[in-house]
């Protein structure tokens, strides 16, 4: 207890008046060079921010996108807990569904921040720290309309999402800026799951497991591969070549153009190797049962809490301009699962199935707690701090807000993205 109370008031110490003063100039920056953003998504952005009442906070906003995929991931677990199914077409047509409502949601609460005159940073990180928790969340929906099942590649499928979004967080931290690429996760590749999730609905998700030769032809290419057997190299290729090598020019540009020497930044990568390490280590050991036992689910479910609270500390310190934080507790109980999954390396007798899931269980309560106790520590701290209230719009707020349109209009949305990203 003494060393929880005094976790609490470090936290608190850090939070004071004068270490959140930079929150009075927050001001949002990002660069979406996605065309089907700018080009196609912009107009329906658009015209969905229209639908919502102006009483309506973004945060609230932000937070009614991510329900749809709390609620499909209620429906896996009673339907498809094993993420092989097959289930009935309609769950995967609700995969689709939710997904595309985050994805909208996530679009416009930003616009709607705008329209009601109340972007702060606590949007951004409220925004980003529901993105943080997605990550596993919404990518196990992917893994089910595949038909994954607890396997090895259904976990990569369900944690591998983890990577990119730590990596786009770390290059904010220091660019100040959110860059997207022509190709991005939020846009193009919320829409490509979403296709495969609508063709699983239609075929059923046992089409992934079909030759590529027999949809494509040219056997002679393809051989007897499925589109399971590329899924892996496509989608860590993807992140290899495009992803990571543009985070890491944009820091060093950054970096460098303050004055500041390049090689240091790459330590603070040391949370997600810990992280990566440590979920292979356990999940993909020999002696582990989780996997075998069909506690994927569950797993991906802490990982969203311990991955969550990870990002959410770097969006924080990016916001109040504080040092780059290497670690989080929540990450030490995860090392200790790794070695517990393979005991046997260390000449001592392999954990029990029973035992490990109990550990497994006990850590979801730890993570759950530990994740919502900060951020609502956090979220009381800048609400406080700003004068603002975080899912709800101030009434002296609402009746400025009124003053102004009655007087000159409502102003229109100036067509940038907002989500991921603009509060």
């Amino acid at each position: 207890m003494p060393g929880l109370f005094r976790m609490v008031q470090a936290t608190q110490d850090s939070l004071s008046d004068e270490a959140l003063y930079p929150l009075k100039s927050y001001k949002y920056s990002s660069v979406d060079k996605s065309y089907i953003s700018r080009y196609i998504l912009k107009h329906y952005w658009n015209a969905s921010v229209e639908f919502l009442p102006l009483w309506m906070a973004p945060n609230m906003v932000t937070l009614l996108g991510f329900f749809f995929i709390i609620g499909n991931v209620a429906i896996v677990t009673m339907f498809v807990p094993d993420l092989i199914g097959p289930g009935p077409s309609w769950i995967y047509f609700s995969f689709a569904l939710g997904v595309w409502m985050y994805s909208t949601l996530d679009n416009i609460d930003g616009k709607q921040a705008r329209r009601t005159g109340t972007s702060s940073g606590l949007g951004e990180l409220f925004d980003h720290g529901i993105d943080s928790l997605n990550c596993t969340l919404a990518s196990l929906l992917h893994a089910a309309a595949m038909g994954l099942g607890s396997t090895q590649l259904g976990a990569f499928t369900a944690l591998i999402p983890c990577l990119p979004m730590f990596f786009s967080t770390w290059e904010t931290y220091h660019t100040h800026t959110l860059y997207l690429g022509y190709f991005n996760g939020p846009t193009e590749g919320l829409l490509i799951a979403i296709a495969i999730m609508i063709a699983s609905g239609i075929y059923g998700p046992l089409i992934w497991r079909n030759q590529v030769a027999d949809v494509f032809g040219h056997p002679e290419l393809f051989g007897t591969h499925t589109f399971l057997d590329f899924w892996a190299g496509i989608v860590f290729g993807s992140f290899l070549i495009a992803h990571l090598p543009a985070c890491v020019y944009n820091v060093a540009q950054a970096r460098r153009r303050q004055g500041l020497p390049v090689l240091p930044v790459f330590l603070e990568w040391t949370s997600i190797a810990v992280f990566t390490f440590s979920v292979v280590a356990w999940l993909f050991s020999p002696y582990s049962t989780l996997l075998a036992n069909n506690h994927l689910v569950l797993f991906c479910i802490v990982m969203s809490f311990v991955f969550g609270r990870m990002t959410t500390k770097i969006i924080l310190a990016h916001l109040i301009r504080k040092p780059f934080p290497y670690w989080t507790v929540m990450l030490t109980p995860l090392i200790g699962g790794a070695i517990l999954g393979n005991l046997p390396r260390f000449g001592l007798p392999a954990i029990s199935a029973g035992l490990e899931l109990w550990y497994l269980r006990l850590y979801l309560v730890f993570a759950f707690v530990a994740y919502m106790h900060w951020a609502f520590l956090v979220i009381n701290r800048i609400t406080t701090f700003l004068g603002i209230n975080c899912l709800t719009i101030k009434e002296n707020k609402s009746i400025a807000r009124d003053i102004v349109y009655r007087n000159f209009g409502e102003p229109k949305s100036n067509g940038d993205k907002g989500g991921f990203k603009h509060h």
